[in-house]
């Protein structure tokens, strides 16, 4: 008995499978240029960022490039406890936060300020070239970007300089103190990045309801009240989830900008992460170690987007996930 209403279960299960295989497949056949549209975004990350992953075991091995992540020793936790208990690592650790935390609190309003600035600007003509020239500092490299400000910083011959000497002030070495490192930093990112940030918030602004705006206006609303009510609560899932992403990338301020300012007169401000990985990694040739770091990194930052993403959905918002 229990044998035939198996084989009846079998008989009715089959073909609503065979129908939903073959629903499949005439879905993927009829969108087959859609998904071949999205393959090159698969197979960069797939490539590029999932394959790479299968490396991280070296993290617990005394690597050996001659002798390849079969044949190099384990070593267990022991770059871990190296990291954790080095007098650098707090070093890192304090310097990469306050970074991150004037990248927060500074330049992460900027944009959201800026688009909302640009949405009330009604010369369409003038918005344009606003925003042509404001979005020109992204396409330039951070080498561009630094070489820039050393032409205008320098002690010797710099602009800004050569502008406070004429002025009856004294000089600063704003390229090799430490003092003014954290400033000159966030300074570049603002210049480089800010009209490009904009671009998400500007989108997210052009599908708000114009019925909201009527509706303020009849009520007597302002060009700021309207911002302040209508324009600013209809872009806060915008503006959420692009902080948790932001907050995701805690310890992860790029190599590349970092390097070019720091010197041996502000390194002891200047040194994060990244810059550390490519010294153990790559001029010091500890591959294990900065694997380690590098895995310290991104556990950090998986850990903060899921708990951001938990406290944003608890406040009501949808979050990343």
């Amino acid at each position: 008995m229990e044998e035939a209403n198996v084989t009846t279960m079998k008989r009715k299960v089959t073909p609503e499978r065979k129908k939903r295989t073959g629903h499949s497949l005439l879905g993927l056949k009829r969108n087959k240029l859609l998904y071949l549209m999205i393959l090159p975004g698969f197979l960069y990350f797939v490539i590029f960022k999932y394959l790479p992953m299968g490396g991280l075991i070296i993290a617990f091995q005394d690597y050996q490039p001659f002798l390849g992540i079969t044949g190099s020793p384990w070593v267990g936790l022991k770059h871990f406890i190296r990291l954790f208990t080095e007098p650098t690592f707090f070093m890192l650790l304090k310097n990469t936060l306050i970074l991150f935390a004037l990248n927060i609190v500074i330049f992460f309003p900027l944009p959201i300020i800026l688009a909302l600035m640009l949405n009330e600007v009604r010369h369409k003509m003038f918005k344009n070239v606003v925003q042509t020239i404001i979005y020109i500092p992204h396409f330039l490299s951070w080498v561009i970007i630094v070489s820039i400000t050393y032409v205008f910083m320098n002690v010797d011959g710099g602009v800004l300089n050569e502008i406070i000497a004429a002025m009856g002030g004294h000089k600063i070495s704003f390229l090799t103190s430490p003092e003014w490192l954290r400033t000159v930093y966030i300074g570049q990112i603002i210049w480089k990045e800010l009209g490009w940030s904009t671009i998400i918030y500007l989108a997210a602004i052009t599908v708000v309801d114009t019925q909201l705006y009527e509706a303020a206006e009849m009520d007597g609303a302002a060009r700021l009240r309207k911002t302040w009510h209508v324009t600013l609560p209809a872009i806060r899932p915008v503006i959420i989830t692009l902080l948790i992403l932001k907050i995701g990338h805690t310890l992860d301020l790029g190599f590349e900008h970092m390097y070019l300012l720091i010197n041996s007169l502000n390194r002891e401000v200047g040194e994060i992460f990244d810059t550390y990985i490519y010294t153990a990694g790559l001029k010091n040739g500890q591959l294990s170690f900065s694997t380690t770091v590098g895995l310290f990194k991104g556990v950090v930052g998986l850990i903060l987007v899921m708990l951001s993403n938990k406290l944003a959905k608890k406040i009501g918002e949808d979050g990343v996930y």
